[in-house]
C-alpha cells in the first residue's frame, strides 16, 4: 500500500452529486467499521485517502487497497462472494490476503448481514448449487472442473508425491514442534502413517481407497504396510498419473487404479480409506456414501477417513447459502459439521470410534501451497492460465488458510467400525 495521510472511521458522507460508486462505498465501509469487533483494518481508497478502524479485541491486522469503487456494488448484491469476485476482477489488493479474509472470519457474526447476498443473489447461488448435484455423471463433471486442470498444473506446486490434502505437522498434538522448518513431504508421510495406524493396516489386507487422487497413499500403503489396494478415482488425468507411478514403483501386482465411481464398486474389503473425498460427495448423497462403506467393509473391518468439517454453529447457515468455494472452486461440494458427520455414520449402521483433529496443520499446509503456487507461477503461466485464474487461486488458497486459522473449519481423521 502507498503511504498517505491516515484518518479514522467514520468516513465523511460523499458530496451530493458525486458518482454513486463513492457514495455506496462510503456507506459500506462505515457499516463495516461500526461492526468491527476483533482486529484492525486499514483501507486505502481510490482517491488516495487512508482510513483505519480497530476492534475491541485482538485479531488480524489487515490492510487493503481499493482500486475501483464498484467493489461496493459487488458486496451489496453478492455479499462475501462479491468480495471474492471483486478481488479476482482486480477491484482491490492486499499484501496479506489471508489476513484480510481471516479478519472477516473473526468478525463473521458481527458482519453477517453486510456479507449476506441480497435475495436475488441468494436464489441464484442456491440454483447454481442445485444444478451441480453429484449423480454419477454430475460427479465426473464436478471433479473434472477442479482436478482436470492438468497434471502439469498440480505438479508445478504440490510436493513430489502430488498429495493434495492436509499434511500433519503435529502442531495440534505437540505445540513445541516447529512446523515452519519441516518439509511438506515428511508431514504428508506422517499423515499417511497416522491413517494407516488408525486402519491397523497389515500385510494381507485388501484396502479400498475411495478417491485416490494421484495415488500417493495407495503407493505408501502398499510399500510400507504390505497390503493390496483397489483405488478409485473419477478423474481420467489422475488415473493416468497414478497408474504410471504405480508401475514406476513396481507395484502393479498390489495396486489397481480404477476409473470408477464409488457407487459401482463390488466385493468386500478388509479396510476402506478415503482422504478428503467426502467433501465432494454432496449432502444428498451422504447416506449413499456410507451405505457403500457399510456394504463393502467386511465384518470386523476398519474404515479410515480424513474429512474437512465446518464449525457446528455455522453449519446451518452454510448449507443454506453456498459459499465462494462451492460456487467458484469445488462445484457440488459440501462440508459436514462433526456432529452431522457422526450422525450420517451412525445412520448407516457404523460408528466413529476414534478421532484425531489437526486443523492448524491444514492452515500451515495451505500456507506452503500458497507460497509454492506463487513461486511456480512463471511455469504455470506457460500452461495458458491467465492473471484472472491466478487471482482466483490466490484467493482460494488464502480463503481456506484463513478459515482454518480462524477455526471456522477444521480437519480430522476418523476411524469407523461396524456398530456393535
Amino acid at each position: 500500500m502507498t503511504q498517505s495521510a491516515q484518518t479514522d472511521f467514520p468516513l465523511q458522507p460523499a458530496a451530493r452529486g458525486l458518482a454513486i460508486g463513492p457514495r455506496l462505498l462510503t456507506g459500506v465501509l462505515n457499516r463495516l467499521s461500526d461492526r468491527l469487533l476483533a482486529g484492525k483494518l486499514t483501507i486505502e481508497l481510490p482517491d488516495g485517502r487512508r482510513v483505519r478502524a480497530a476492534g475491541e479485541t485482538t485479531g488480524p491486522d489487515a490492510a487493503i487497497k481499493i482500486n475501483r469503487y464498484r467493489i461496493a456494488r459487488h458486496i451489496m448484491f453478492d455479499g462475501a462472494l462479491g468480495l471474492a469476485d471483486s478481488y479476482v476482477a482486480g477491484d482491490w489488493e492486499s499484501d496479506d490476503l489471508t489476513a484480510v479474509i481471516e479478519l472477516g472470519a473473526k468478525n463473521v457474526d458481527a458482519w453477517g448481514a453486510q456479507f449476506t447476498p441480497l435475495g436475488a443473489g441468494r436464489m441464484l447461488s442456491r440454483l447454481h448449487q442445485r444444478l451441480r448435484t453429484n449423480t454419477r455423471r454430475g460427479s465426473r463433471r464436478n471433479i473434472a472442473a477442479h482436478y482436470d486442470l492438468g497434471n502439469d498444473f498440480y505438479a508445478a506446486w504440490l510436493d513430489p508425491s502430488m498429495t493434495y490434502s492436509a499434511a500433519c505437522f503435529g502442531t495440534d498434538q505437540n505445540s513445541e514442534r516447529d512446523a515452519a522448518t519441516e518439509p511438506v513431504t515428511s508431514a504428508q508421510v506422517r499423515k499417511f502413517d497416522q491413517l494407516a495406524e488408525m486402519l491397523e493396516l497389515q500385510p494381507g489386507d485388501h484396502m479400498l481407497e475411495i478417491g485416490c487422487g494421484w495415488g500417493a497413499f495407495a503407493i505408501h500403503a502398499a510399500t510400507h504396510y504390505g497390503c493390496r489396494v483397489t483405488a478409485l478415482t473419477v478423474s481420467p488425468s489422475q488415473a493416468a498419473w497414478a497408474r504410471r507411478k504405480v508401475t514406476e514403483a513396481g507395484l502393479d501386482d498390489r495396486i489397481e487404479i480404477r476409473l470408477q465411481d464409488y457407487r459401482d464398486v463390488a466385493g468386500t474389503f478388509d479396510k476402506i480409506a478415503s482422504i478428503e473425498m467426502f467433501e465432494a460427495v454432496g449432502e444428498a448423497y451422504w447416506p449413499a456414501f456410507f451405505g457403500v462403506v457399510g456394504d463393502r467393509l467386511r465384518p470386523g473391518g476398519i474404515a479410515g477417513m480424513q474429512v474437512i468439517t465446518i464449525d457446528e454453529a455455522r453449519f446451518e447457515a452454510y448449507r443454506r447459502n453456498p459459499d465462494f468455494i462451492q460456487l467458484r472452486v469445488f462445484p457440488g461440494g459440501m462440508l459436514p459439521s462433526p456432529t452431522r458427520f457422526a450422525q450420517e455414520v451412525a445412520d448407516a449402521g457404523l460408528a466413529v470410534s476414534d478421532t484425531r483433529t489437526f486443523g492448524r496443520d491444514y492452515a500451515e499446509t495451505l500456507r506452503r501451497w500458497r507460497l509454492s503456487f506463487e513461486n511456480a507461477w512463471p511455469v504455470i503461466a506457460t500452461q495458458d492460465f491467465d492473471e484472472t485464474f491466478r487471482r482466483l487461486w490466490r484467493y482460494y488458497l488464502s480463503y481456506c488458510e484463513a478459515g482454518f486459522r480462524a477455526g471456522n473449519i477444521s480437519v480430522a481423521q476418523y476411524r469407523i467400525d461396524h456398530a456393535r
